[in-house]
């Protein structure tokens, strides 16, 4: 556990040598990403950020790019359109910023919601939230892992569940594509496991790369609405109910982004970044070298030895071809 006064304190230390000088936010036009955005440019430095979202979102992003560049003159923020739940996409919004950056020191991927609502595929068949919260993230990482190791302190940090991973999951059925086997929990559970499984594998390729799975912990971001009829009974249990216990035992946003921007910068994970005088964090394999960091809410590391021992013997490798069959097309 790391108090939220080293939190702060620590982020009072970056400056124009440990800011990201490029960022890449994917799903940063709400919740913890657009928190996270705000606090970086906050620290006055030089930093050049992409947020990257959809056309429906356009207008507020505009309108929060004007709020940002008055606070902060010296970022400068770039705005990318795509729908990134779909995987071509993803491949084209990649290939806009390999055309205009040599390094990406930031990688921070936050896209997704609570998949409680009825079973949804893309146009490209692939069920929406394990596209967001799962393909196409993996998807930004390999298509920027060039510009990542360009860097001398590169970081991927993705928000989802790190450290809840459940071994709990269907091998041969990895995208719940048989009838009755998606389900909210079921589904949110198998994409923590295989997002942290496969983020492992690419740690362990690309050393001097710091991978870091979050749980955020309660964020009242409204994600818990998405993906529902608003009308449903299921909508009106979470207006009514879900969303007011959320709000009361949450992060204030001030909290949430101030803990990710620790994540996202300090040397506490992995040893690069603003410089950290606490207890080292232990990446997934329970060492202090670079790896993969799962960082739970109180940016601690949870290791969860158990589990992913379980996960990585007979779960990883599956994990892993399946993931580069259904992406090939897309590299």
């Amino acid at each position: 556990m790391v108090s939220f006064t080293e939190i702060k304190a620590s982020n009072a230390l970056i400056n124009g040598a440990t800011a990201p000088r490029v960022a890449v936010f994917v799903g940063g036009t709400s919740g913890i990403g657009k928190l996270t955005i705000r606090a970086l440019v906050e620290t006055g430095t030089s930093t050049r950020i992409y947020l990257i979202g959809r056309k429906s979102s356009e207008e507020n992003a505009q309108t929060f790019i004007q709020e940002l560049s008055a606070i902060n003159p010296k970022a400068e923020i770039v705005w990318i359109e795509g729908e990134v739940s779909l995987l071509a996409e993803t491949k084209r919004v990649c290939q806009v910023i390999k055309s205009k950056e040599s390094r990406v020191d930031l990688l921070f991927l936050t896209t997704g919601y609570a998949p409680f609502g009825p079973r949804v595929e893309t146009t490209e068949g692939i069920e929406i939230v394990q596209s967001l919260e799962y393909y196409t993230r993996i998807l930004f990482v390999y298509h920027l892992l060039s510009l990542l190791n360009k860097v001398e302190a590169p970081r991927v940090v993705s928000v989802l569940g790190g450290g809840l991973e459940k071994t709990a999951i269907d091998l041969d059925d990895l995208d719940l594509k048989k009838p009755g086997n998606f389900g909210g929990i079921k589904a949110q559970m198998q994409y923590m496991a295989m997002n942290t499984t496969t983020l492992e594998k690419l740690a362990s390729e690309n050393p001097d790369i710091t991978f870091i799975h979050s749980w955020p912990g309660w964020v009242s971001t409204g994600n818990v609405r998405r993906g529902r009829d608003p009308n449903s009974w299921m909508a009106w249990i979470v207006r009514v109910f879900l969303e007011p216990i959320i709000t009361l035992f949450s992060f204030n946003d001030e909290e949430s982004a101030q803990r990710h921007l620790f994540q996202s910068t300090s040397a506490a994970f992995g040893g690069r970044g603003v410089p950290w005088k606490g207890t080292p964090g232990v990446n997934s394999l329970q060492q202090q070298a670079n790896g993969l960091f799962l960082v739970n809410y109180k940016c601690g590391c949870t290791p969860n030895a158990k589990a992913m021992a379980i996960l990585r013997e007979k779960a990883q490798e599956k994990i892993w071809d399946h993931t580069q069959e259904v992406l090939r097309p897309y590299l």
